[in-house]
C-alpha cells in the first residue's frame, strides 16, 4: 500500500498539502517525467511556430523580390459545355509520353481563354499545382514575358521550399533585363534542380492568349517582346529536363507561332469554327446551351426563343464571342433587335471573320445612329483611346480626353458611349473592351466601310497627340506636386506599407509612365514643346518621386532617351542638359 501523508485541518479551514508530499515516490518520478515530457513539447512548439514565421516571412520576402504582375483568370466554360476538349486536354496532361506542350488553338472568340480557366480549376480540384498567366495585350507595359517568368518563379517558390534558395540566388545574380537570362536563372535552373518522379507532383503551367504578348505591336518594344517570349517558350519543347514539366499554351494560330510550334514539338488542340462547326456537333451543342440560358433571361416565350435558337446558334458558327454579344445585345429592347440581327445585310466584310465583324457593325450602328458631331467626336476619342492607351483607363481619365468634356454634364455623354458599348466592353469603372476580336474590328477595313463617320477611330496620330497631350497636362497641373504620398522621412522605403501610393491618382500614375511612349507617336508641335519644356524645368523631381514611390524608377532613364528621339527634342538636346543620360 502506498503511503499517503495525511491532510491537516487549521482552524476549520482545509490545507491541502504539496502534490510532492501527497503522492508515494514512483508516482512523484512520473509526474516530474511528464512535466518534463510537457515543457519540452511545449518548447518544440514555440521553436517550431517561430520557424514557421521565419520561413513565412523569408517566402513573402523572396516573393516580393521575384515580383511579377498577373491578370485574373477569365470566367470557365458553362457548367456542362465543353467536356469533350476538356477531356482530351486531362488525357493530354496524365500522358507520360509524348510531347509536353499542349496548344490550344482556334480563331478568336471560340473561348480559349475559358477552356484555359476551366482546365486550370479541374486540375486545382484534383491537388495539382498550377501556375497560369494570362497575357492581355490592352496591357503589354506591365503584362510581359519578363512578368511571366516571375510568375512562374513565384508559384514555384511557394509550392517547393527547396528550390527557394536557387530562385532567390538567380534573382540576385540578374544584373539585367534581358529575357534569356531572366528565363534561365528563374525558371530553367530552379526546375533542373526539382525532381520529381511522379507526374502528379509536377506542376503544370497555362499560358493563355500567347498571342496578345507585346499588344499591338506597333513598336519595337511589343515586337522584341513577342520575340523573346517565342524563344523562351520554345525552349519548352527542347530542353531535356523541361520537357517533363507540362505547357498549355493557348492563341490563335498565327504565323509566327505556327512556324515555333509544329506539331513535331507540341501536341495540337484545334477548337472548330466557321464551316468546320457541324449541326448538332459537340461545338453546335454547347453554343446552343449556352444561347438558350442566356435568353430565358430575356422573359420572351418558348416559341420565340425556340426561333431565336434556330437563327443565332448557326450564326455562330463556333465563336462563343459572337453568341455572347448576340445574348447581350438583344438584353434589352429584344424583339426590335432580334428583328435587326435577322434582317441585317450579310455582306462578304473580312475574310474569316466576316459573320462576327457584321455583328459588330450592327451592334455599333444600332447603338449610334443619328449622332451629332459632338458626339461622334466624343465617341472616336474614346474608342480610341480604348485602343491606343497602354492600360486600360478608368471613367475620371477618359472624361479628360478632348470630346468627351463638352458640357456640365460630361458623364452622360460617357454614360451614352458605355451603353452603346454595353454589348462589347465589361462592365465596371475601367472601359475595356470584352475581346480583342472587336479591337481588330475596329481597326480593320470593314469599320471604315460601313461607319464612315467614325472612321477618326483609326487616326492613330490623332489618338496619341490627345493621350501625349493628356498626360503632359496633367503632369504639369497641381496634380503632380511635391511630397504627394506625405511621407514623414525621406529615408522611408517605397515598399514600406506607409506609404501610401493611393494619394497617386489613376492619371498621374498612368501620365507619369507613359507620357515618353505617347509623345514619340506623334508629329512635332508647339503646344507639346511647351508642355515637355515645363514637366522638364518645373516638375522633374516631383515626377521622379511618383515613379519613385511606383517602383518604377528603373524606367525614368528609358523615358528620358526614348523623349530624346522625338523630332522636336532632337534640335533642341539643351532641354535635358542637366540630366546625365
Amino acid at each position: 500500500m502506498p503511503h499517503y501523508h495525511q491532510i491537516s485541518w487549521n482552524d476549520g479551514r482545509r490545507t491541502i498539502c504539496p502534490v510532492k508530499y501527497i503522492l508515494a515516490v514512483p508516482q512523484k518520478d512520473r509526474v516530474i517525467e511528464l512535466r518534463k515530457k510537457v515543457d519540452g513539447f511545449r518548447d518544440r512548439l514555440v521553436a517550431d511556430v517561430a520557424m514557421e514565421i521565419r520561413v513565412a516571412q523569408q517566402l513573402d520576402d523572396l516573393v516580393q523580390a521575384l515580383g511579377g504582375n498577373r491578370l485574373p483568370l477569365c470566367d470557365p466554360c458553362m457548367e456542362g459545355t465543353r467536356l469533350d476538349i476538356l477531356q482530351e486536354i486531362e488525357t493530354a496532361i496524365k500522358k507520360i509520353d509524348g510531347h509536353n506542350v499542349i496548344w490550344i488553338k482556334g480563331s478568336p472568340g471560340v473561348g480559349k481563354s475559358a477552356l484555359a480557366a476551366s482546365i486550370t480549376t479541374r486540375l486545382q480540384d484534383q491537388n495539382r499545382h498550377v501556375i497560369w498567366f494570362r497575357f492581355d495585350r490592352t496591357q503589354s507595359t506591365t503584362i510581359t514575358t519578363e512578368a511571366l517568368c516571375r510568375v512562374v518563379s513565384s508559384g514555384l517558390a511557394r509550392q517547393y521550399p527547396s528550390l527557394r534558395q536557387n530562385l532567390a540566388q538567380g534573382n540576385r545574380e540578374l544584373s539585367s533585363s534581358n529575357i534569356d537570362r531572366l528565363f534561365e536563372a528563374l525558371v530553367e535552373k530552379p526546375l533542373s534542380a526539382l525532381d520529381h518522379d511522379s507526374l502528379e507532383q509536377r506542376p503544370v503551367i497555362v499560358v493563355d492568349a500567347l498571342d496578345e504578348c507585346g499588344g499591338l505591336r506597333h513598336d519595337s518594344s511589343g515586337r522584341d517582346d513577342f520575340e523573346g517570349l517565342l524563344r523562351t517558350i520554345e525552349r519548352w519543347a527542347l530542353v531535356g529536363h523541361l520537357r517533363k514539366f507540362k505547357l498549355i499554351i493557348t492563341s490563335w494560330p498565327e504565323d509566327r507561332i505556327t512556324r515555333t510550334f509544329p506539331d513535331s514539338i507540341s501536341i495540337h488542340l484545334n477548337i472548330p469554327s466557321g464551316n468546320d462547326v457541324e449541326p448538332g456537333s459537340s461545338t453546335s451543342n454547347d453554343i446552343h446551351a449556352f444561347l438558350k440560358k442566356r435568353l430565358e433571361d430575356t422573359n420572351m416565350g418558348d416559341a420565340w426563343i425556340n426561333e431565336a435558337l434556330d437563327y443565332l446558334v448557326p450564326g455562330a458558327a463556333g465563336i462563343f464571342i459572337w453568341a455572347k454579344t448576340a445574348a447581350d445585345f438583344l438584353q434589352e429592347n429584344t424583339a426590335p433587335r432580334f428583328h435587326i440581327l435577322k434582317t441585317r445585310k450579310q455582306e462578304d466584310s473580312a475574310e474569316r471573320f466576316k459573320d462576327l465583324y457584321s455583328l459588330y457593325s450592327t451592334v455599333v450602328k444600332t447603338s449610334f445612329q443619328r449622332v451629332s458631331k459632338q458626339e461622334i467626336e466624343a465617341i472616336t476619342s474614346v474608342m480610341g483611346a480604348m485602343v491606343y492607351a497602354k492600360q486600360p483607363l478608368d471613367d475620371n481619365t477618359l472624361i479628360m480626353l478632348s470630346g468627351v468634356r463638352i458640357s456640365d454634364s460630361d458623364l452622360d455623354m460617357l454614360e451614352f458611349i458605355q451603353k452603346g458599348l454595353v454589348s462589347v466592353i465589361d462592365s465596371g469603372p475601367i472601359l475595356h473592351f470584352h475581346h480583342r476580336s472587336f479591337e481588330d474590328f475596329l481597326l480593320s477595313p470593314c469599320f471604315c466601310q460601313h461607319l464612315p463617320n467614325l472612321s477618326a477611330v483609326q487616326d492613330r496620330n490623332l489618338h496619341e497627340r490627345q493621350l501625349a497631350g493628356l498626360c503632359l497636362k496633367s503632369m504639369a497641373s497641381s496634380k503632380l506636386h511635391f511630397n504627394m504620398c506625405n511621407l514623414k522621412s525621406s529615408t522611408i522605403k517605397n515598399v514600406d506599407p506607409v506609404t501610401d501610393k493611393s494619394a497617386i491618382s489613376p492619371l498621374i500614375s498612368y501620365s507619369s509612365q507613359f507620357w515618353g511612349d505617347h509623345l514619340v507617336q506623334t508629329q512635332p508641335e508647339g503646344i507639346l514643346m511647351k508642355a515637355v519644356e515645363f514637366v522638364m524645368y518645373e516638375k522633374l523631381l516631383f515626377w521622379i518621386e511618383v515613379m519613385s514611390v511606383l517602383g518604377k524608377t528603373y524606367k525614368v532613364y528609358f523615358i528620358l532617351k526614348q523623349a530624346l528621339e522625338w523630332p522636336a527634342l532632337a534640335v533642341c538636346p539643351e532641354l535635358f542638359s542637366t540630366i546625365q543620360l
